[in-house]
């Protein structure tokens, strides 16, 4: 059996039903070195704060929140990037109904043969 060369989805921020009361989230990908999860977010709603043990970006793919990463505040609106090193704390408010792709970058996981100490220069 081969690897398939690469997965698409076409316009992903329409892939996720936003609830009208809640947060909805749903693995799109996932392989050995990446794990993409889509989340919606209604009004109001908070991912509280917490770490990932791994490097992850979060893209906002529509909606306003306010974010916290670390000790830095700020807001993210459609198109808003950010990018975290392992294990710094980050919450997520959504102020309007929010899509947000998150990407767990799993090479980067200590341990892991693409961080550092794993074995490659």
């Amino acid at each position: 059996m081969t690897a398939e060369l690469c997965h698409i989805i076409r316009d992903i921020s329409q892939d996720v039903n936003v609830p009208s009361d809640g947060i909805v989230s749903r693995t799109v990908y996932q392989d050995e070195h990446l794990k993409v999860v889509l989340f919606g977010f209604a009004p109001g709603q908070e991912l509280s704060e917490h770490t990932a043990s791994m490097p992850a970006i979060m893209h906002f793919l529509r909606g306003e929140s306010k974010i916290t990463v670390g000790e830095r505040k700020d807001e993210a609106v459609s198109g808003t990037w950010v990018h975290m090193l392992p294990n710094v704390q980050h919450s997520v408010l959504a102020v309007t109904e929010t899509v947000m792709l998150l990407l767990l970058l799993k090479c980067g996981k200590p341990g892991s043969a693409g961080s550092a100490g794993g074995g490659h220069p």
